[in-house]
């Protein structure tokens, strides 16, 4: 790797561009509206049917996503996207309603239930390696391996012990909805009421419904499993109760948070890993000093544990940086329900705040040559400064599910790390697209060479 050479990145825009213009672009990838100007300035504000402003200031996203939270929620666009698929859950909900599930979901996501789950994540690293083992010689799309490793392991600690329930299904209605439901339309730009069919919602309805079908029946057919069972996700859930009102959930409500949680908790992290593996083959001494890490840490032949966790500090730095070049949710976007400044600048009732995490991350102000792949950022994590980094968002609304995709990543990084020496295949760079999340468009195809532990 020339000591100049950058990892591939998102082309972002230089010239101000029109409605027609902008919704083609969405359409294709949605980070390709952002200005380039959002890496070097503070704030950028426009109009694109709506008025918009794009926050790149750490103050004014404290103020959004902590001091202010109620006045920002989540946008109309977002939850027209999510609400089909998943209702009311966490992903979507404002306000009373969303606080009551908050409380009553947090202790399934409490460090002894999230360290129990980890023997889970320890066997599906172990089953990658060995499919990858089985490739031979061929090239690997290592973002099609994570995405089946990391749905095995939200399905195992979601539904365990539900023979009756079709995973493969379910993927399958998740990935449809996703591709017909997450791209933006025309009638989201303008602002157009929620109430306004959009057709390529529609068409994506009956994914919808089967996969909610599916949900109900695992959610309604639980019986109570052996004792001495490590609990799962929706044992955990159906036990849970918000200490406040005393209220549980019900079936719709666990049927809708736990395909949330099936939804962010593989997809994303199969992105935080495909990254990772792309970068470790980008920078061959960056993954050199990984593997040595990880056959220090292991056992000889051993996959990792969450015991192992505290001896893998340097792989945890690699999916740090991962997260911060690709964050999976590389922009959100809320809508502004009472006047404000921000930055000096006037937002309006029903102004849209997006925040463009991508350009936070790679913004020149707050971080030195930032689309540089350098994993040693992060070994004072201390000293990264709050709301610069955002790749689970930050304030109450932080991803309840951070723990647990922190841990399976560095699991199956180390695992895989620890056994195989990635390099590129020449020709075929992943192209960073983002729909819902920032995926690798084409792949991220590695040749795996088995390495002596």
């Amino acid at each position: 790797m020339s000591q100049t050479a950058l990892p591939v990145r998102v082309p972002l825009v230089t010239q101000p561009m029109g409605l027609w213009a902008s919704l083609s672009a969405a359409r294709r990838n949605v980070l390709s509206i952002i200005p380039d100007i959002a890496t070097r300035q503070p704030m950028v504000s426009g109009k694109t049917g709506k008025r918009w402003h794009m926050v790149m200031d750490p103050e004014a996203l404290r103020r959004i996503l902590l001091e202010k939270l109620d006045d920002y929620p989540k946008s109309d666009v977002t939850k027209n996207l999510l609400r089909p698929a998943i209702g009311e859950s966490l992903f979507v909900a404002e306000g009373a309603h969303w606080r009551w599930q908050r409380r009553t979901a947090a202790p399934a996501f409490s460090h002894r239930n999230v360290t129990n789950l980890g023997p889970i994540m320890t066997a599906a690293a172990e089953r990658s390696a060995a499919r990858i083992v089985a490739a031979g010689k061929r090239a690997v799309n290592v973002h099609e391996e994570m995405v089946q490793a990391t749905f095995e392991v939200i399905s195992d600690v979601t539904f365990s012990g539900d023979e009756g329930f079709d995973r493969t299904a379910v993927h399958h209605a998740i990935d449809a909805y996703i591709a017909e439901a997450g791209r933006v339309s025309l009638l989201d730009m303008i602002g157009a009421p929620e109430w306004f069919p959009r057709p390529n919602r529609l068409f994506a309805g009956k994914a919808v419904a089967r996969m909610k079908q599916m949900a109900d029946h695992a959610v309604t057919s639980r019986n109570s499993r052996p004792s001495g069972t490590v609990p799962d996700l929706l044992d955990l859930l159906l036990a849970g109760e918000d200490p406040e009102t005393h209220r549980s959930m019900n079936t719709a409500e666990l049927r809708d948070n736990l395909l949330a949680f099936i939804v962010a908790g593989h997809e994303t992290t199969a992105l935080t890993l495909s990254w990772a593996l792309y970068l470790c083959a980008f920078d061959p001494q960056i993954q050199d000093a990984a593997r040595a890490e990880a056959q220090a840490a292991l056992p000889y032949g051993a996959p990792a544990t969450a015991d192992d966790l505290p001896n893998l500090p340097f792989i945890r730095m690699i999916i740090d940086e991962a997260l911060r070049l690709y964050p999976p949710a590389a922009l959100v976007s809320r809508t502004a329900k009472k006047p404000d400044m921000l930055c000096g600048r006037e937002v309006r009732t029903g102004d849209t705040v997006i925040l463009p995490i991508y350009a936070l991350h790679r913004n020149h102000l707050l971080w030195p040559d930032p689309d540089r792949f350098d994993p040693r950022r992060f070994v004072d994590r201390k000293a990264i400064a709050r709301y610069t980094y955002l790749p689970f968002g930050d304030g109450p609304r932080i991803c309840i599910g951070a723990s647990f995709a922190l841990q399976e990543a560095v699991i199956i990084l180390a695992t895989l790390l620890a056994r195989f020496r990635f390099t590129p295949v020449p020709g075929r760079n992943p192209n960073p697209v983002m729909i819902l999340t920032l995926r690798p468009e084409g792949g991220v195809w590695l040749q795996a060479e088995p390495v002596q532990p």
